[in-house]
């Protein structure tokens, strides 16, 4: 009996693998890899008619049928379109307030998730409980109090107001870390304190390199986020050479209301930075969100 039953089990094994699959089964694989695919020509196709109008001439914009690969590629729109504003000097400033908010988010929200994760104190659950809160507490209700405060403290036309909250940490990153430090083992903690890693060592030496993917997740948000910010920028930089890229593409729509060849030049090029950070931290970013846990 039991010969007649691994001899079929090897017969089951030894089908193709298409043969073992249920018509369910693939009936699933398909309609998941129609929907992916739809969605992503839904996503591709306006980015791919913003990259095709500013390399087009004016004529070709707004024709019947509309054409998708002009015959003649204006190249010059590029820099025909970020010389009209200072462009340059916009996209320092976005570099300089995404890259130090980048950082403080990354740093602090690390620390403070160690510390909600791995130490006990009094009140610990309380405290998480209401850093979780302000996730649902709205801008509109803390933007005129913020707004007094750094009108106080001379922080207005500077990048201040911008780049200063991220090094108090932000609640979702916050979250999103020490869900992830949840799920790193006991026994490579207690192995570090036996041999006498103080709790920044541990952070430092154990939790740092088996959560670089989530870091690097939260690195990416605070990337996006700040990169096309464009209503705090608004109120707190009143000056010309403050401003960020997303100010200046709303001051070219302003001024060169009718170029659309030359406004599609210069949104492609303010959407290239996010697009190269995503393509080449791609791996990360999905390592990160999938590994995260949400188990206490």
């Amino acid at each position: 009996m039991e010969r007649g039953t691994e001899i079929r089990a090897s017969t089951v094994q030894a089908l193709p693998f298409w043969k073992r699959k249920t018509f369910q089964t693939y009936l699933g694989q398909t309609l998941v890899f129609l929907i992916a695919f739809l969605g992503g020509i839904a996503f591709f196709v306006p980015f791919f008619w913003a990259v095709s109008s500013s390399v087009k001439l004016d004529s070709q914009l707004f024709v019947d049928p509309p054409i998708w690969i002009p015959n003649t590629i204006q190249l010059q729109n590029y820099p025909e379109a970020l010389s009209a504003i200072p462009f340059a000097r916009y996209y320092l400033n976005t570099a300089i307030i995404t890259g130090t908010s980048m950082i403080g988010d990354v740093v602090v929200s690390t620390l403070v998730a160690y510390g909600f994760a791995r130490m006990r104190f009094v009140g610990r659950d309380t405290l998480f409980m209401v850093l979780l809160a302000t996730m649902m507490l709205p801008m509109q209700v803390t933007m005129i109090p913020q707004f007094i405060i750094y009108r106080s403290l001379g922080w207005i036309n500077t990048f201040l107001p911008l780049i200063v909250p991220s090094f108090f940490g932000s609640a979702f990153y916050i979250f999103l870390l020490r869900q992830f430090f949840l799920g790193i083992p006991l026994d490579l903690e207690d192995a570090a304190r036996i041999d006498g890693a103080s709790s920044l060592h541990v952070l430092w030496y154990v939790f740092v390199p088996l959560s670089l993917t989530a870091m690097a997740t939260v690195a990416i948000f605070s990337f996006m986020q700040h990169w096309q910010d464009f209503f705090l920028p608004l109120i707190y930089l009143n000056s010309n050479d403050m401003k960020t890229v997303s100010l200046g593409l709303q001051m070219f729509r302003s001024d060169f209301s009718t170029d659309w060849n030359h406004m599609m030049a210069a949104s492609v090029m303010a959407t290239i930075p996010p697009l190269l950070l995503f393509f080449f931290a791609q791996r990360f970013f999905i390592s990160g969100i999938v590994m995260t846990g949400l188990k206490e």
